[in-house]
């Protein structure tokens, strides 16, 4: 019985730590830049750091253009599944069709890129995307890869100009997307895009960091 105690006494601490554990992606409200990559793919989105309402945050502005910025990560999704985000947009992208390839713009979007190891024909990614007019919680496949799943988190702009907290499971967003278990998270990619539909979007992201819950 004494050894139970002690070792529940001994477990409890490490449990308590586990449920707790953040780690950390993007700390822009500290100005933090380490370990962003840029990635081009149709010009060039202009992301700076800027307050806005109070907050530091990475402002994009994007004018027909595809950019973004990227960091390498190693995340274990059975430690820590749930990613948690702040964001803010200016306003939507009118008229555009997200399920073609004409319409697949966004304000905002977070990747999250699993990938395949050695069987890299197995890359996956993960879009959480700020929508211009799908439902919120609705989701797709992108227009241009099957390897790719969209879900919408917020859309329209009902709440654009507002400051916004999302949290996702990303383990069990996966599991429906794609049917099966996830590998390990590589990337985590931030992108406000509109070289499809040649429209103009600001957005700022806050922190990104992933919990246990």
């Amino acid at each position: 019985m004494r050894l139970c105690l002690v070792m529940i006494i001994i477990f409890l601490p490490i449990l308590a730590w586990a449920q707790n554990e953040r780690v950390e992606i993007a700390r822009f409200s500290q100005g933090d830049l380490s370990g962003w990559q840029v990635k081009n793919f149709s010009g060039e989105t202009r992301y700076t750091l800027e307050k806005s309402g109070g907050k530091l945050a990475l402002r994009a502005d994007s004018q027909a253009s595809a950019s973004g910025r990227f960091r390498e990560v190693n995340i274990d999704l059975n430690t820590t599944p749930i990613l948690n985000w702040k964001w803010k947009i200016d306003g939507v992208l009118d008229g555009a069709d997200e399920r073609t390839r004409k319409g697949d713009d966004y304000p905002a979007r977070i990747y999250v890129v699993f990938s395949g190891g050695v069987m890299f024909w197995r890359t996956r990614a993960i879009n959480y995307v700020w929508s211009n007019n799908q439902p919120a919680g609705s989701s797709w496949p992108n227009a241009f890869t099957e390897r790719a799943h969209m879900i919408a988190v917020e859309s329209g702009a009902a709440r654009a100009g507002q400051w916004l907290s999302a949290r996702r499971d990303v383990r069990a967003d996966f599991r429906r997307a794609f049917g099966e278990e996830p590998g390990r998270v590589d990337v985590v990619a931030i992108m406000t895009d509109t070289d499809n539909t040649g429209g103009v979007a600001t957005a700022w992201y806050g922190d990104i960091w992933f919990t246990a819950k």
